[in-house]
């Protein structure tokens, strides 16, 4: 996949390309339904398959107290817009300055003089240009100006045959933040992964038995609720091994800071002395949620409550389809 950061990077002599215009946090099912149907359009007529999408997310340029949390890291987000197919990417840089343009500025700016488009892939609630002005109808009458189609691709449900909402980036963040991974991942389409590099932490597990793969605090992908999960911890060697995930502060310990520890399941014998994750790039795919986070009085409850945790995992997982790989 191509990946173009600015016009200046798109190559002057560009064939004709179908656009797909989006946001894209999350790569969810109803992104990868206008992202496959771009691909198809594209490989029918031989043409380029490009996905434009803005960075910084445009609600932090507009509303820059407003805290806002991405499913996926820019890097997480473009391996998932890579793996729909597409040929291209093009990363736009967000700004008010971008923002004020009128919706015929807009696209004359970026599909007709920038990316040659003959076809626009949206969906039917596409909004653009100044204080989102254009809408699906003034998308349309654009294309019938400037000489582009514009493809309409329908909202999808949930997988799990919930019409009452569209597959969507802010039900996927609600879901995370409630702890709701398995519901999520029916709106992905797949498991979520949160991703980074295995620090030192304070031992505590490993003087209880249990030892822990703790992420640095600055893990891509966006941290469901505290609690404790079954999940798989993918290494930097492509192995993959079921595992117990807490999220918290550690209350029974005092703790404050928010950490993310995986604590692999029934490590192989041969490997257990040097099974070392440490300064190791994983992934930390989630499943389903155990339990929420609970200050235990005493040690001997908190380790009697992890043997639990680790049964339960250990028996969702067993139930759960086998991860391939790297995800």
């Amino acid at each position: 996949m191509l990946v173009w950061n600015s016009m200046a990077e798109v190559p002057t002599d560009l064939p004709r390309t179908v656009v797909a215009l989006g946001n894209f946090d999350g790569v969810h099912r109803g992104h990868r339904a206008v992202l496959e149907r771009v691909v198809e359009i594209a490989h029918e007529r031989g043409q380029l398959a490009v996905a434009v999408t803005f960075t910084p997310h445009p609600r932090v340029v507009h509303q820059p107290g407003l805290e806002h949390v991405e499913i996926l890291s820019p890097e997480q987000r473009a391996v998932r817009l890579d793996d729909t197919g597409i040929d291209a990417l093009f990363l736009q840089h967000y700004t008010l300055e971008f923002a004020a343009q009128t919706p015929e500025e807009f696209v004359t700016s970026m599909f007709v003089r920038g990316l040659n488009a003959a076809a626009v892939v949206v969906g039917r609630d596409v909004r653009f240009g100044r204080d989102n002005a254009g809408d699906f109808a003034e998308m349309v009458r654009l294309g019938g100006v400037h000489g582009f189609e514009v493809v309409a691709v329908e909202d999808l449900p949930a997988e799990d045959g919930d019409g009452e909402r569209r597959c969507s980036s802010t039900w996927i963040r609600e879901l995370l933040a409630a702890g709701d991974v398995a519901h999520a991942a029916e709106v992905l389409g797949r498991n979520h992964v949160v991703a980074g590099e295995v620090v030192h932490g304070f031992a505590r597990g490993r003087e209880l038995g249990f030892p822990t793969a703790n992420l640095q605090s600055d893990a891509a992908g966006m941290i469901p609720a505290d609690g404790v999960y079954a999940g798989w911890v993918h290494d930097a060697h492509g192995s993959v091994w079921p595992a117990a995930v807490s999220i918290g502060s550690n209350p029974t310990f005092e703790g404050v800071s928010r950490v993310v520890e995986a604590h692999v399941i029934d490590r192989p014998e041969e490997r257990v002395e040097d099974f070392d994750l440490y300064d190791q790039q994983i992934e930390v795919e989630f499943v389903d949620r155990l339990r929420g986070m609970v200050a235990y009085e005493g040690v001997e409850k908190l380790v009697a409550q992890m043997h639990e945790d680790v049964d339960q995992a250990r028996a969702v997982l067993a139930a759960a389809p086998q991860p391939a790989g790297r995800v």
